[in-house]
C-alpha cells in the first residue's frame, strides 16, 4: 500500500512539472533566404484578394490575427468538403475568438466569381471571420507555392484542378507555423493543438 501511495505521489509531481514546463514555440516552415548577412525566415508574400462581400483582402488586414489557410474551389467533388468539414470544426472550437482567421483561397478561376462564393459562404452559414478569395490564373502558381502547396488546372482531375488539401496555420508576421492534412481529423486534432500554443505565443495574457 505505501509504494502505491508513493507512486501516485510521483506520479502527482511528474504531471505538475509538465504542466509548468513551457511549450517549445512552433517552427517557422519553409525554406529561409539569405539577404546579405542576415537569415530571413520565410513568409507569405503581398496580396490583394477580392472576397465573397467584394471587398478586398491583403496582409495588412489579416496582420492583427493569426489564420487558418486552404486552397479549394466550389464545385470540387473530392476532399474540399472533407477539409472545409475539418475547417469548420477548428471553427467551432475556436467560436467567437475574434484572434483567428479563414483565408480560403478559390483555385478555379474560371467559374467561382464573387457572387459563386458569397453563395457557397451563406451555404455553409460561414461567419465574418472566414474570408473566401478570389485567385486569378496568373497568380495561382506563385502564390500556392509560397503557402508550399500545389494547385493546378487537370482535365483529368475530378472537377478539372488537382490541389493539395492541406490547412495551413499562419502567424502575425506573415510565417507558416503549421500545417494539417484537412482529410484527416487526427492531424487536424493535433493542428488545434499548435492553434491554441500559437494563440498563447501571440497574444500572451497580461501578468
Amino acid at each position: 500500500m505505501r509504494n502505491y501511495f508513493a507512486a501516485l505521489v510521483l506520479l502527482a509531481i511528474a504531471f505538475t512539472a509538465c504542466e509548468d514546463k513551457p511549450h517549445e514555440p512552433l517552427p517557422i516552415l519553409g525554406r529561409a533566404n539569405i539577404v546579405g548577412n542576415d537569415t530571413m525566415p520565410h513568409h507569405i508574400m503581398d496580396f490583394r484578394l477580392l472576397d465573397q462581400d467584394s471587398s478586398w483582402i491583403t496582409n495588412e488586414d489579416l496582420d492583427p490575427y493569426i489564420y487558418l489557410a486552404d486552397f479549394f474551389f466550389t464545385s470540387c467533388p473530392t476532399m474540399c468538403p472533407k477539409v472545409k468539414k475539418q475547417m469548420m470544426r477548428i471553427d467551432e472550437k475556436f467560436a467567437g475568438d475574434d484572434r483567428i482567421r479563414f483565408l480560403c483561397h478559390s483555385i478555379d478561376y474560371i467559374r467561382d466569381s464573387v457572387p459563386r462564393l458569397r453563395q457557397y459562404r451563406d451555404n455553409l452559414e460561414l461567419d465574418d471571420r472566414w474570408h473566401l478569395v478570389e485567385v486569378s490564373e496568373d497568380f495561382l502558381d506563385s502564390l500556392t507555392a509560397n503557402y508550399l502547396s500545389v494547385a493546378y488546372a487537370d482535365e483529368s482531375a475530378p472537377g478539372g484542378f488537382d490541389h493539395t488539401g492541406n490547412i495551413l496555420l499562419v502567424d502575425r508576421s506573415r510565417h507558416i507555423r503549421a500545417f494539417a492534412l484537412g482529410t484527416d481529423p487526427e492531424d487536424v486534432d493535433q493542428l488545434i493543438i499548435d492553434i491554441q500554443s500559437l494563440l498563447d505565443e501571440e497574444f500572451p495574457q497580461a501578468e
